[in-house]
């Protein structure tokens, strides 16, 4: 082949040239009214993107995730069972397990039975706070070469269910014994930020990206201010996140939020140690029409992987209204499995990098929620704001117009509120409630509540079914 460029021969093309010629097509209609939409994050989208767009957000960082893995979550409400499932999923295409542990009692130790720690992370999230069980799992893991995720959140847990697991200072006590103990276990970290919550509760993009970096500096400040030998070296971070249905604006969203990250521990002087664990958003999942869920997780795996996620957890398809079974976990596993092997998402995971439309995205992405970010921080932080009700007050507020734009039709649910199957009989087939679950207990805060958007649509359709 030549080693001349193919398209020397042609003239460079300036942004305003495309532009002028566009303005032409559109025969005297208007040029941002016509082909120039806003999100709901206050982010004008173009028609088109130029390198001249590329050259303004060359200060941002490049992903450096060099692959993926597939994540299988597991329920451990039973050492035995779950290590049985484990084992099977591993076998099967998972690369990586999330163990959702519910309490004390479940033996962490038989869990990991048989596991090769040296080739899969492990992810646990605590449903509880205690140091106890987490001594022992590390006593297990002392010269083990491993990569174990303790997802530990107690602002996250304060966040969604208005209470601290104990008080707020016996939380911080455990944390920190737990985050000392840690640090002396090579391959283990402890901290985590789910903003999955705030997604699925309705925040749009800027707002999960700010309250989340937000909610990090407020583990960065606390552990930095107790160490007495100055700013740690390094100080690994789990971001749990949840990836919505705009598919673009996605991809961007994670790569911003390792950028803010980097700049969050560049400015304290540390390694911007950082680990994405990515989920589907329950929030634009359905009842009716189920099967369209598989549509809409596997685009969203999509985004997860060109966003730069370190691991991608599938949902399965119908995980709103049935308990976990083989069948569902089997298809949300080999999704992921036709992604990786059969569509060459391990080698292409960069292909987003780059890109006009995506760079351009991730600046305005990141530089809003940055100014979000100090306004919280100006105002004494996130548990501060959180306390407040503010950050609740603002989610409700996004929840809402996210919610009137589905209820008008402009956020379109193909089987729900477009296109609905009157066929559809689901009423019959629910062994999870789907819905909202009213709480009675007292809370020390409002708690941050997930909510889907098709929820009263489906009420009204079961109760005439």
């Amino acid at each position: 082949m030549s080693d001349n460029a193919l398209f020397d021969e042609f003239p460079q093309v300036s942004a305003k040239q495309w532009k002028e010629k566009i303005q032409y097509d559109l025969k005297g209609a208007d040029y941002s009214d016509t082909l120039v939409w806003e999100s709901p994050e206050g982010i004008k989208v173009k028609p088109f993107y130029h390198s001249e767009d590329l050259s303004e957000v060359s200060k941002f960082k490049r992903s450096e995730v060099e692959s993926w893995k597939i994540g299988q979550e597991i329920y451990a409400g039973n050492a035995t069972k779950a290590n049985e499932t484990a084992l099977n999923t591993l076998s099967r295409g998972a690369e990586s397990l999330i163990f959702l542990i519910p309490d004390e009692s479940i033996d962490l130790m038989k869990l990991l039975g048989n596991i090769n720690l040296e080739k899969t992370a492990v992810h646990f999230r605590f449903q509880f706070l205690a140091l106890a069980p987490i001594k022992g799992l590390l006593e297990f893991l002392r010269g083990k070469n491993c990569n174990i995720y303790l997802h530990f959140d107690i602002i996250g847990n304060l966040a969604r269910t208005g209470n601290w697991f104990h008080s707020m200072k016996e939380d911080h006590e455990i944390l920190e014994k737990v985050y000392a103990a840690t640090k002396a276990i090579e391959g283990v970290s402890c901290l985590s930020v789910d903003l999955s919550l705030y997604q699925n509760a309705g925040a749009n993009m800027v707002q999960q990206l700010a309250y989340s970096l937000s909610h990090a500096h407020e583990y960065v400040n606390h552990f930095q201010s107790e160490t007495t030998s100055g700013v740690e070296e390094s100080f690994p971070m789990t971001f749990k996140v949840a990836m919505g249905g705009n598919y673009f604006f996605e991809i961007a969203k994670l790569r911003a939020l390792r950028w803010l990250w980097n700049s969050l521990t560049d400015a304290y002087g540390i390694a911007p140690d950082c680990h994405i664990l990515a989920f589907p958003s329950r929030r634009n999942k359905t009842l009716y029409d189920y099967n369209v869920n598989l549509l809409r997780t596997t685009s969203e795996c999509m985004s997860a992987i060109l966003g730069g996620a370190n691991t991608v957890c599938n949902q399965a398809y119908d995980a709103i209204y049935h308990k976990d079974n083989e069948f569902g976990d089997r298809i949300a596993r080999n999704q992921l499995v036709l992604l990786k092997e059969e569509s060459y998402f391990d080698e292409a995971h960069k292909a987003s990098e780059g890109t006009y439309y995506i760079e351009s995205l991730t600046k305005q992405l990141a530089e809003k929620a940055l100014v979000l970010f100090k306004q919280i921080e100006a105002s004494g932080g996130f548990l501060e704001a959180l306390k407040k009700g503010i950050i609740q007050q603002k989610i409700k507020e996004s929840a809402a117009k996210e919610q009137q734009r589905f209820d008008e039709g402009q956020t379109v649910l193909v089987g729900t509120n477009k296109f609905q199957n009157s066929e559809d009989r689901m009423k019959g087939d629910l062994e999870l409630y789907p819905f909202v679950k009213q709480r009675s207990e007292k809370t020390l805060l409002e708690p941050i509540i997930e909510k889907r958007l098709a929820e009263t649509q489906e009420q009204k359709r079961l109760d005439h079914e």
